[in-house]
């Protein structure tokens, strides 16, 4: 599958290029985004491009669908659905710049990725949503994407707990109530 741009009122998606290599080595020092993710610590502009590369060959398997979230051109985060696979279930996984947090930009890009994800031609069954226990703003922007809290697997990432949520394609998208969350 050729990489696919997709566009929301105020947001670009597409393909990571190495246009993006400064913006994303320099979001990945925040410490939050290797607390939370698997991005590598400390983070170097070597590890930028290679992801870059990585990022192309996914989409030339479909193994992992990787979007650059821009607005007004400029690099603010990171999306993508991945472990693509044959029986029609993907995992979302995102994180953004500190400067761009706060902005409702990633429920927005969010919302065209899982959208992408259902329609033709992956026509997904599935999205999880998997997030290390404690990854609160995570875990409120998934419900707020309407994923239903399905609980917590031990051990269910790397040398983490995590906690587990899912989407289907017919479920209503408001959100819904989650345990872990208190508001």
């Amino acid at each position: 599958m050729e990489p696919v741009t997709l566009r929301t009122a105020r947001l670009e998606l597409s393909m990571p290029t190495l246009d993006d290599v400064d913006a994303i080595t320099a979001a990945a020092q925040d410490p939050e985004v290797p607390r939370w993710t698997t991005v590598p610590s400390p983070y170097t502009r070597e590890h930028a491009e290679e992801f870059i590369a990585k990022a192309a060959a996914w989409w030339d398997e479909q193994s992992e669908l990787t979007w650059g979230i821009r607005r007004d051109g400029q690099w603010i985060g990171m999306i993508g659905l991945h472990r693509v696979s044959p029986e029609g279930a993907a995992e979302i996984g995102f994180w953004m710049s500190v400067s761009a947090r706060g902005h409702g930009y990633l429920s927005e890009a969010a919302r065209a990725v899982i959208d992408f994800g259902f329609a033709e031609p992956l026509s997904l069954a599935r999205i999880e949503w998997r997030a290390i226990v404690g990854n609160v703003a995570s875990a409120r922007t998934a419900r707020s994407l309407g994923f239903r809290y399905e609980g917590m697997l031990r051990r269910g990432l790397p040398h983490h707990d995590g906690w587990i949520a899912g989407i289907l394609p017919d479920d209503d998208r408001a959100p819904q109530p989650w345990p872990i969350l208190a508001d």
